[in-house]
């Protein structure tokens, strides 16, 4: 070790101190502490919130494998029926999350979020028994809203246990379960098709929300047991986990998720803030152009196979998409990086909508799908970790401002369904065109909120060079709402915006 380095390591070693249960560690028992609860955590939380995921992505998505299997000549679907079902969901879906994350500040989620499940366990279920279109838009209105509360929700609680370096990965594995659902979905489609088709007189479409409802419900039971609740109240952490939880998330992301304050309040910190709308507005162009997944399906069908055929093909550009989305975001968070870990994705979805809009020839647009479904959810997932990161506390504000953001967002799925209507087909040009717009617009959505990022930097840095300096030995706000108060620790001075 040179001479800097140990005058360095000197000198981290004479800043830190452990208050309480953490005391006697030294900064290595520290370190190798910390990385050991990350492990037990992610053992814990990561595999319980990825299945749900699926099972909710599952029966969300179901609609649109049902299609390939008849639902529409059951119920005598005319016109864009399918298409105002599908956009119904969103309505519900939409109304609900704001109000829910603000509530899962106050309740456990680990009852909260799988109470939910098996609520849209149950709803989903009785798509099976509809035989009109009234009757499906009931079902598909219901259960978005009960279907609502879990993504935002999800966000939130991740956000509440990882750093702003861990979190890109992790929203990463999670959001990798809905893209693994939309590929599972049509196996499960093809396999209830080949041997389910008419056993007990129920046709396949229906057998398939049976049987994925039958599971949801279950696993929602389950994870009631398993889903640990906030740092500061789950059982299961020792006092020194405890107390390593809530020290490392006010140390790299400035929360303090243990102090509660007025909901209201978070609500209008949150909508106040511009940097908010830029995320908002990224969001919203990405899921408008993502908005294709639910008419995956539907494109796949124009290749001109049949119904096992189609729904197997499905699933190889979902697979793709969810190796991609966990590469980009690895390397997003190994190298703190947020920006241009949308810019690279967002622009080979670009690419891929360019080619369908360009060629109907049966390969490109197959590459397409890849191209498209990588490209989208390549980014999406790096997006949504950049709204905990950059939107810490309070956290009352973070609550409000990831719902409010993913509320945002989810306004395209009302809309867009009108852009895939059976008489655009097989083409569906004016879709394919307005999706290649809005890559561009996320684009620029994107680098907008990284120079903004940058100047607010350039504050925080100027307000720490006058504390270190003796200017400022108060409290002040460094930002119009006041979300960061210099007059913190030194812990908190460290704090910069991820770019």
């Amino acid at each position: 070790m040179s001479k800097d380095e140990v005058e360095l390591a000197t000198q981290l070693e004479a800043e830190f101190t452990l208050p309480g249960e953490l005391s006697h560690l030294s900064l290595e028992d520290y370190a190798a502490a910390e990385r050991m609860f990350v492990r037990k955590i992610d053992l814990r939380l990561m595999p319980i919130l990825c299945t749900i995921i699926v099972l909710n992505y599952l029966d969300r998505n179901a609609l649109a494998n049902a299609r390939v299997l008849g639902i529409e000549a059951d119920l005598d679907l005319k016109g864009s029926e399918f298409n105002t079902c599908i956009s119904v969901f969103f309505a519900g879906y939409l109304a609900i999350q704001v109000p829910s994350n603000l509530i899962l500040t106050r309740v456990r989620p680990s009852f909260y979020l799988p109470a939910c499940m098996a609520a849209w366990g149950i709803i989903s279920g009785l798509s099976a028994v509809t035989h009109d279109f009234r009757g499906l838009v009931v079902v598909r209105l219901f259960l978005g809203v009960v279907e609502g509360p879990y993504f935002p929700g999800s966000l939130f609680l991740l956000s509440s246990w990882y750093t702003r370096k861990e979190l890109a990965l992790r929203t990463s594995v999670l959001y990798t379960g809905s893209l693994l659902a939309g590929g599972l979905g049509g196996l499960v489609g093809a396999g209830i098709q080949s041997g389910l088709d008419g056993a007990l007189g129920i046709t396949a479409w229906r057998w398939l929300f049976i049987i994925e409802a039958s599971i949801t419900v279950f696993v929602a039971l389950a994870a009631m047991l398993i889903l640990p609740d906030f740092p500061h109240n789950t059982k299961f952490l020792s006092p020194q986990e405890r107390a390593i939880a809530i020290r490392r998330l006010q140390d790299m992301n400035g929360t303090r998720d243990t102090e509660r304050g007025s909901m209201l309040l978070g609500v209008r910190l949150a909508v106040s803030d511009y940097k908010v709308w830029l995320l908002a507005l990224i969001i919203i162009t990405k899921t408008s152009a993502g908005a294709v997944t639910s008419f995956i399906p539907t494109l796949v069908k124009n290749f001109g196979y049949g119904k096992i055929e189609t729904l197997l093909l499905v699933a190889p550009p979902y697979i793709f998409a969810a190796v991609m989305a966990l590469a980009v975001s690895y390397s997003s968070d190994r190298f703190s990086e947020r920006s241009m870990h949308i810019v690279a994705p967002i622009s080979l979805a670009m690419a891929g909508f360019i080619i369908a809009t360009a060629s109907m020839a049966l390969a490109a647009r197959y590459l397409s799908l890849f191209l498209m479904l990588g490209g989208v959810y390549g980014s999406y997932n790096v997006a949504l970790a950049w709204i905990s990161s950059t939107l810490p506390r309070p956290v009352e504000k973070r609550s409000a401002a990831i719902a409010l953001i993913n509320t945002f967002g989810n306004i395209a799925q009302i809309y867009s369904p009108y852009m895939y209507l059976q008489e655009m087909g097989p083409r569906y040009l004016a879709a394919m065109v307005a999706n290649a717009c809005f890559c561009v617009a996320c684009f620029l959505a994107t680098l907008v909120l990284r120079w903004a990022l940058v100047k607010e930097n350039a504050k925080l840095e100027n307000a720490a060079a006058d504390i270190a300096l003796g200017a400022n030995d108060k409290t002040e706000n460094v930002e119009r709402d006041g979300e960061y108060e210099l007059g913190f620790a030194a812990t908190e001075q460290r704090f910069r915006y991820v770019l």
